[in-house]
């Protein structure tokens, strides 16, 4: 007679759609050991045939290019969209015809193990798959919508052969001549579209761990770009990296700016009325720009740029005051020049310096930084 463990080793070693007779041939057998291993296995077939019926209904797009006579359909899908650094990854994949794999759906709902091991699975099993990537500089340049839509061109052109029919994840690509169709939710109701997303996926996690290993005080490996408060928190103390979206942290950065402005603002007047300036105004506006601090120091009119940094990797604090700014001020200096009737005082412009070095605060002030323009 089979011991159990023979006996369990066989049913281990049975695919899903194979248990059933061999259930049948070991019904009779009443040892408990034999009998638990019948009812897991019984789940097992429960089981199988669930994910059987959920892979048939994501199938159900795919059938309906059939019917029409494409044959080729390609699924194609975005990942990082959203993040505040690293690029927007496209994948585009080419699955057999009524290819089924287990366990596939939309990449959100697998945890990152079952992802990579999908991962392989696909490009085993895929006729062809592309992917498309564009930057964050490019994202900057043209917003996330078009840098999506060419990431996805880029990704049909890299397949080896081309698609008769596309499956997107909700959009409509422009500037294509395939034939399309946007599916909202698609990725977890089309086999290929969410053959894509877990290609873009990994690959796109994949980046975003090699970046970590260039900027690691942003902990990419953890967050991939995404908006955690531990990468809002390094942001702001660090400041950007090559791969940031500019213009995705505008917001974030012009509010700690502005933090950092007002903060530095109070020491340089705090620091210059110790040495004997009288501030006459704070932040003068006109639409050629901004002076921080205009101050007076016996006959001379001052007119003051506060800087502040927490790193020196850009640079010292007065170089951010570049040919631009000084443009800008020296404009604007000459406003409140016209308006107060100034025609006798000597003019100065200035340049206030506040340094945050190991928590301490460091301040230098340079005089006759930069000059009329």
């Amino acid at each position: 007679m089979e011991t159990i463990n023979e006996i369990k080793t066989k049913f281990s070693n049975t695919p899903p759609e194979n248990l059933t007779k061999l259930i049948e041939e070991y019904h009779s057998d009443t040892r408990k050991g034999v009998q638990n291993i019948l009812s897991s296995s019984q789940k097992k077939i429960e089981a199988f045939q669930k994910e059987q019926i959920r892979l048939e209904n994501m199938l159900q797009f795919e059938k309906d290019c059939y019917q029409k006579g494409y044959t080729l359909v390609a699924g194609i899908d975005e990942v990082g969209r959203g993040p505040l650094a690293g690029p927007v990854v496209t994948a585009a994949v080419i699955l057999p015809k009524n290819c089924k794999i287990e366990f596939i759906n939309d990449s959100k709902k697998l945890s990152a193990k079952k992802r990579e091991e999908l991962y392989d699975v696909i490009c085993q099993k895929a006729i062809s798959y592309g992917i498309g990537i564009v930057s964050s500089e490019q994202i900057d340049k043209i917003n996330i919508l078009q840098a999506t839509y060419e990431a996805m061109r880029e990704a049909i052109s890299k397949l080896s052969i081309p698609p008769q029919f596309i499956l997107a994840d909700a959009v409509h690509i422009p500037n294509i001549t395939i034939p399309q169709k946007g599916i909202i939710g698609g990725d977890g109701k089309s086999i290929s579209i969410a053959a894509a997303s877990i290609i873009a996926k990994v690959t796109r996690d994949t980046m975003m761990k090699e970046f970590a290993e260039l900027y690691p005080q942003y902990a990419f490996e953890k967050n991939k770009g995404y908006g955690s408060e531990e990468h809002i928190h390094a942001i702001k103390q660090y400041g950007l990296c090559a791969i940031h979206r500019k213009s995705f942290v505008k917001n974030i950065q012009t509010s700690e700016n502005k933090a950092k402005g007002a903060k530095g603002e109070e020491i340089a007047v705090k620091e210059m009325e110790k040495a004997g300036y009288t501030i006459l105004e704070r932040n003068f506006r006109r639409a050629s720009g901004e002076i921080d601090i205009i101050a007076q120091k016996e006959n001379m009119l001052v007119f003051t740029e506060v800087k502040f940094r927490q790193t020196e990797k850009n640079g010292a604090p007065c170089e951010a005051v570049t040919k631009e700014k000084q443009k800008r001020i020296t404009e604007t200096a000459q406003y409140y020049i016209a308006e107060n009737n100034i025609s006798t005082q000597d003019i100065r412009f200035d340049v206030a310096e506040i340094m945050q070095k190991h928590a301490k605060l460091y301040f230098r002030y340079i005089e006759n930084a930069f000059f009329l323009s």
